[in-house]
């Protein structure tokens, strides 16, 4: 752990272990070193929805303004090694543009959502997050693609079909 920048620190968290609930103040911005964490929401019936998976060398934060309520729950889908930023500290200009990245992958993926079929957004998931198709469930990768487990598997299928 790097103790001379001031809102930093490096922790182990374990395996389905949440980082951060809906509701709790919006104060922490994440980077991972190691592992694989996922953003999501629930829904009053209890449904989650994934918003975003952070693979190695990504970021993750709520983006809502500091000590404002969170949205979004953040856990880890693997035991992972990540370093937490306070949102008022200064972050290094690097990390900012990390963070940038992730957003823009996100308003990505929501206009994809709202506007292409669901074979066209399982072909962006595989060239954006590779490593994640053999990491997670199936029914992770269909909540995030916004279809049913079934859905993603005729997606697939038709996937097959094309190469």
């Amino acid at each position: 752990m790097d103790k001379h920048r001031k809102g930093l620190k490096q922790v182990k968290v374990k395996k389905g272990e949440i980082l951060q609930t809906a509701g709790d103040l919006n104060t922490k911005i994440y980077e991972v070193k190691s592992g694989l964490l996922r953003s999501y929401t629930i829904d009053t019936k209890g449904k989650e929805y994934i918003i975003m998976f952070a693979p190695e060398d990504w970021m993750m934060a709520d983006v809502g303004l500091p000590y404002e309520p969170c949205q979004l729950f953040i856990s880890a889908i693997e035991d992972s090694e990540v370093v937490i930023y306070e949102k008022d500290s200064s972050v290094a200009l690097f990390e900012k543009q990390k963070l940038r990245n992730c957003l823009e992958e996100m308003q990505t993926r929501i206009i994809m959502l709202m506007s292409k079929p669901a074979i066209q957004r399982y072909e962006h998931f595989v060239q954006t997050y590779p490593e994640i198709v053999r990491r997670v469930p199936q029914k992770m990768i269909a909540s995030y693609l916004g279809i049913t487990p079934e859905g993603l598997s005729k997606v697939k299928s038709e996937r097959r079909r094309q190469v």
